[in-house]
């Protein structure tokens, strides 16, 4: 079994400098002090049940466009980062707020940390810190295409193409239930929207004892090979078997991830270590001092 990927091994390493810790850094006493890949992906699939219940209880109420985004942005940012790097706490609500912007529902800083309890000024400091972090680690790529929309004109063509199925609506709920299930899982990783949406809809169909291979053979893919029409099949058969295979982590499970990460976390990146809130200064410091150079260099150009 795999511990450590290289890159969680270097955040690990980071961490490690970061906490001082005297310690040989052998791959034993690494996984002994530090996550390994699978209590990593323990935690992060908890902290992504955390993110949709504070979105589903969010006020204004928010789109399921934005509850989707929000997790792409974080199962994203944790393929090529580390939760010891980077506190989920932290990369999910910052994850949430540029959802709230990309998906053009916006909200400012001070109504989005009404939703939490706490210490609000805290919160909003550190989301806006860690806002432009996540940018640049998604590198910039923030338009998300969720299966909600693809799924909406699978039901309208549906409507019109289907002989067969007198009231498509009747699978609705069944075909949403899959879809909310879907985010949680890793189909956003793997499948295009509309392959997920299309699976979501067999799904409900199914459930209603209403086959659509016929629909989908000779309406939806009715200009490819047979070859390809098999393929497609075949994607939306395992896309149903990694959406009702999803298994959430339990809270027990978390839990003791979430001691061990206390005591290993990176704290450069840590809004309540002394190291964060001194680089915090120093970078304050640092800006004063090139304040005057920069209006120097200013008063000598000639319009």
């Amino acid at each position: 079994m795999v511990l450590f990927t290289k890159t969680k091994k270097s955040a690990a390493l980071r961490a490690w400098n970061s906490t001082g810790s005297a310690a040989d850094n052998s791959d034993d006493e690494v996984a002994r002090f530090f996550l390994t890949s699978t209590e990593e992906r323990i935690l992060g699939r908890q902290y992504e049940v955390v993110l949709r219940k504070f979105c589903s209880e969010f006020q204004p109420p928010m789109p399921k466009c934005v509850v989707g985004t929000s997790l792409a942005f974080f199962k994203r940012f944790y393929v090529f980062n580390s939760t010891m790097d980077y506190h989920p706490k932290d990369i999910m609500l910052t994850c949430v707020y540029l959802a709230c912007k990309v998906e053009e529902f916006y909200v400012p800083i001070g109504q989005f940390v009404k939703n939490l309890r706490g210490d609000r000024e805290k919160f909003a400091d550190a989301i806006l810190s860690f806002e432009l972090t996540l940018m640049g680690k998604l590198n910039y790529h923030l338009t998300i295409h969720n299966p909600f929309r693809a799924m909406e004109g699978f039901m309208i063509d549906l409507k019109t193409r289907h002989q067969d199925l007198q009231n498509p609506e009747k699978i609705r709920k069944y075909v949403e239930e899959f879809l909310d299930r879907s985010l949680l899982s890793d189909a956003c990783l793997i499948f295009s929207p509309s392959q997920i949406a299309l699976a979501a809809i067999k799904f409900g169909a199914a459930k209603e004892s209403i086959s659509l291979d016929g629909y989908i053979r000779s309406v939806v893919l009715q200009s490819a090979s047979e070859k390809e029409a098999e393929n497609t099949l075949y994607q939306l058969r395992r896309v149903k078997a990694i959406v009702k295979g999803f298994e959430p982590t339990t809270r027990e499970q978390a839990q003791g991830v979430q001691k061990k990460l206390d005591r290993c976390r990176n704290q450069e990146n840590n809004p309540d270590s002394e190291i964060y809130k001194q680089r915090a200064i120093d970078k304050l410091n640092g800006e004063d001092d090139l304040r005057p150079i920069k209006r120097a260099k200013m008063s000598e150009v000639r319009f």
